[in-house]
């Protein structure tokens, strides 16, 4: 009786996600039978539709796997190298957060390996990829800032790397990032709101320094989970996403989780 009681025991120890998981919808296992780059997989059977696996959550530095005229990115080949370390022909369980599929027909999901590991945690420990959500795809974003963050601090693996740098929220810095995901942090000096849209001023010429913008839609969602203008008034914001040139240069935001506080 002691030893079945022990054996359940076990088996539910080894059934629980990783804690890092919980909240997620479990989904299927399957055996990674290739690793495209950094945050991509493919799997040995079709679960859910789709074998091909988009590790949720994360940006790996980017190959250019066939896309002409693309420049590889800094260390992605290591990126790549690490993720095959940790899945390459080894079972796998996707978990879910959000949209489990995306454009492309990939699936999108977080990956517990064979030990119970977190890979997106890990590849973010490690230094070989940094935070990337999207609306649809926003859960477990604080512990995986946590993560990125210890591996900024420690400079390891893309934080070394100038490239990967977090950026000032200076024009001047900017201009050559244009076109560029990016991490940039600064002091936000004015919130404006023109006809339900509102836009994070970083500098005191709205027509030339770096802002965040949010449609209309974007910051009714801010507001509704407690971020309203005076939650970013006079702070320092560290915002991520696509740089893009319109009255200087310019982030569009579509969800919270883009902009961590850094300053109260």
């Amino acid at each position: 009786m002691r030893l079945l009681t022990a054996l359940v025991v076990v088996l539910l120890v080894q059934a629980a996600p990783a804690r890092a998981l919980e909240g997620l919808t479990p989904g299927e296992e399957a055996v990674v039978t290739e690793v495209v780059d950094g945050d991509t997989v493919i799997l040995d059977r079709a679960v859910a539709g789709a074998t091909q696996v988009r590790l949720t959550g994360i940006q790996a530095p980017k190959l250019p796997l066939g896309r002409p005229g693309f420049k590889e990115w800094p260390l992605a080949r290591e990126a790549k190298a690490e993720l095959e370390a940790l899945v390459l022909n080894k079972p796998v369980r996707l978990y879910f957060g959000g949209a489990r599929m995306d454009r492309h027909g990939r699936l999108l999901a977080h990956l517990e390996g064979p030990d119970g590991t977190w890979i997106q945690g890990e590849m973010l420990g490690r230094g070989l990829a940094r935070v990337y959500t999207f609306p649809d795809n926003r859960k477990r974003a604080a512990d995986m800032y946590g993560k990125e963050a210890r591996a900024r601090a420690a400079r390891r693996g893309i934080w070394s790397h100038p490239f990967y740098a977090v950026r000032k929220a200076d024009p001047k810095a900017l201009a050559g990032d244009i076109d560029t995901f990016q991490v940039v942090e600064g002091r936000l000096k004015d919130v404006a709101e023109v006809r339900g849209v509102v836009y994070l001023n970083f500098g005191a010429n709205w027509r030339r320094d770096f802002t965040v913008r949010l449609d209309r839609k974007v910051a009714r969602l801010f507001r509704r989970e407690g971020l309203g203008s005076e939650a970013f008034q006079g702070r320092v914001l560290r915002v991520r996403g696509w740089l893009k040139e319109w009255n200087g240069p310019m982030i569009e935001a579509s969800h919270p989780e883009q902009i961590e506080v850094l300053e109260k």
